[in-house]
């Protein structure tokens, strides 16, 4: 994609619509629920939760400039049914949208920084890979999003790191409870991605991007989905074992079968949109039940 003559300037709503609001569930939800594990460890720190909390934040608005930018020079979003892209759309100069994406790493690697130094200072090769990852997940010339294994990527890098790493930076140490939540969120980002990828499968089959989504085929995809959205419950009925009120998190499991059934029913398009959301809150509130039930019960 060529830039686009003019001056575009988005506006402050246009901004925050690219950076997809809708998404930072996955970054709030693992950092709560590590801090929820350190706490039943005794290792609650407020000021390193978060700092967590903003990398996670910064590095997910990241993401979400940087395939926006990407996906956009590659005319990948050219014809797509989701949420508003700025660079596709031609509301902003793909540079505008690149230089968001690098001022959003920047403001994770200085928290991120900050973080790992207070903690253990090999976490900044850590802080590193998450950001590396975070760009080649559509940059580069072999985008491993492309590839199908984004679904992949969004379990390691926000589930098991995001929470065992913050169980580590607060406790010093990540335990059986803490990967079993790490599972849970990875699971349910896992399937936020998925679903996204659900409601691309023409445009990304016909512009040679192979997700998962499109490697699975429409049946194989929803199934999987659902899958993932039964994990979270699963090891809520494991950290049981450790103590019983963590049973709470399944007042979650609502908000989790309402997102699913758009995609039990076979909806397609921009009927699949709100999945995204409902499964987002759905996670926010497993992780947050299951962070009290650990930390105060």
């Amino acid at each position: 994609m060529s830039e686009i003559s003019g001056s575009p300037r988005p506006t402050a709503s246009q901004w925050l619509e690219g950076a997809r609001p809708h998404t930072w569930a996955n970054a709030f939800s693992p950092v709560i629920a590590g801090t929820g594990v350190a706490a039943y460890h005794g290792g609650f720190v407020w000021w390193k939760a978060i700092l967590a909390a903003l990398v996670a934040w910064a590095l997910i608005i990241g993401v979400n400039f940087a395939n926006d930018y990407s996906d956009g020079v590659r005319g990948t979003d050219d014809d797509r049914s989701g949420p508003l892209r700025l660079t596709g759309s031609g509301l902003a100069r793909p540079r505008q949208v690149k230089m968001a994406a690098f001022i959003s790493f920047g403001v994770a690697g200085i928290a991120g920084t900050a973080l790992s130094l207070s903690s253990a200072w090999w976490l900044l090769l850590g802080g590193v890979i998450c950001v590396l990852a975070a760009w080649f997940y559509t940059g580069g010339s072999r985008p491993y999003g492309y590839m199908g294994l984004g679904e992949l990527a969004v379990f390691i890098f926000f589930g098991l790191v995001a929470v065992l790493g913050t169980e580590f930076t607060q406790s010093g140490a990540v335990s059986w409870l803490g990967l079993a939540a790490a599972v849970g969120i990875g699971a349910s980002s896992s399937a936020v991605n998925l679903a996204n990828n659900i409601r691309d499968i023409p445009s990304d089959a016909a512009a040679g991007k192979i997700t998962l989504a499109v490697r699975l085929g429409d049946a194989g995809s929803r199934r999987l989905f659902i899958g993932l959205v039964c994990t979270p419950f699963i090891m809520t009925v494991l950290m049981a074992a450790a103590t019983l009120p963590v049973l709470l998190a399944l007042i979650a499991l609502p908000l989790y079968l309402a997102g699913a059934l758009p995609i039990i029913r076979g909806l397609k398009g921009r009927e699949l949109i709100p999945v995204l959301g409902m499964t987002g809150r759905g996670m926010a509130v497993w992780a947050v039940v299951t962070a009290a039930a650990l930390a105060w019960l």
